[in-house]
């Protein structure tokens, strides 16, 4: 009722509303000096809490990337930034109440037929994606992005499995190449052989003609990694990868517009991957992000290593 006089008050006056407003049995009454009373009476501890929160959610949101955060991985950049006694369903309640939400991906459809075969190549995963360290198991994989004019560019990624960093990326503008998996590769094992090198470490892939042609196994051969593959035609048999490039397409490439040219393409690219990192909430690792496990886990063994 004070929101509709608010709302009138400098048409027709608050005695006139307040007059018509109570010969409505529906409406409530309401007397000038009650408005008045009202509106100079102060915000309650509860209500400037609310606003509060729903001043900081739309500051997380206005960081392009974090936009896309649900409530879930909302509630935990709160908890992150020192907000305490909040829960779960308050934030989905104040999410909501603000009219936004985080972006979701499409479901993908259901094979009909289930897939055969590991294509003459070992499948040393077996759909378990799970590493006790840091570089023993690497997952590959390849997706598109549409650019300007109908035209489609390519990124290759390889993410560790431990604590799904982005260990290696590359954009083509061609599929058509084994440049693309191969600089994707040489980045990440650039990567690994900061950490004690590649040798025996496990990279898994898929079936393409760009990730097992002869000169992306024979490199990976030559870095002392085992070489993986599920059966044929099965996302499942590389689900993490999948994931990963499901990422990039929906908090990335479907929310800009379509990219101009590679150099942009590889820039908008490079910072998703360092916001995926560095700063990206992820369920799976307890909505923390992959600095934060992988430091977690050199800290402990440095911490082991020092008690004997």
């Amino acid at each position: 009722m004070a929101a509709y006089i608010d709302g009138h008050r400098d048409r027709f006056g608050v005695g006139p509303i307040c007059r018509v407003l109570s010969a409505a049995l529906d409406c409530g009454f309401l007397t000038p000096r009650g408005y008045r009373r009202f509106k100079s009476r102060p915000v309650s501890r509860t209500t400037a809490r609310h606003e509060a929160l729903a001043r900081d959610i739309m500051q997380i949101r206005s960081d392009f990337f974090m936009a896309v955060y649900g409530y879930g991985k909302m509630h935990a950049r709160l908890l992150a930034q020192g907000w305490t006694g909040i829960g779960r369903d308050q934030v989905a309640r104040i999410v909501r109440g603000l009219g936004v939400r985080g972006v979701r991906r499409g479901r993908a459809p259901a094979a009909a037929r289930p897939a055969k075969g590991a294509g003459g190549r070992p499948g040393l995963v077996e759909r378990g994606f799970r590493a006790c360290a840091p570089d023993r198991l690497h997952v590959a994989g390849i997706t598109y992005a549409r650019m300007a004019g109908g035209r489609f560019a390519y990124a290759a990624f390889v993410t560790d499995v431990y604590a799904r960093r982005i260990v290696g990326w590359a954009c083509a503008a061609s599929m058509n190449t084994e440049e693309l998996p191969l600089r994707a590769l040489e980045r990440a094992v650039s990567w690994a052989s900061r950490h004690g090198g590649a040798r025996g470490l496990v990279r898994h892939g898929g079936h393409g003609p760009q990730c097992i042609g002869t000169v992306c196994a024979t490199r990976v051969m030559e870095y002392g990694m085992l070489p993986s593959t599920g059966t044929v035609g099965d996302s499942c048999d590389n689900a993490m990868a999948e994931s990963v490039d499901g990422a990039y397409r929906t908090e990335l490439v479907w929310r800009s517009r379509p990219f101009r040219s590679l150099d942009g393409l590889e820039l908008a690219t490079f910072q998703w991957v360092s916001w995926w990192n560095t700063k990206r909430l992820h369920q799976s690792l307890g909505y923390k992000t992959p600095q934060q496990v992988e430091n977690e886990y050199y800290e402990h063994q440095a911490a082991q290593a020092a008690s004997l």
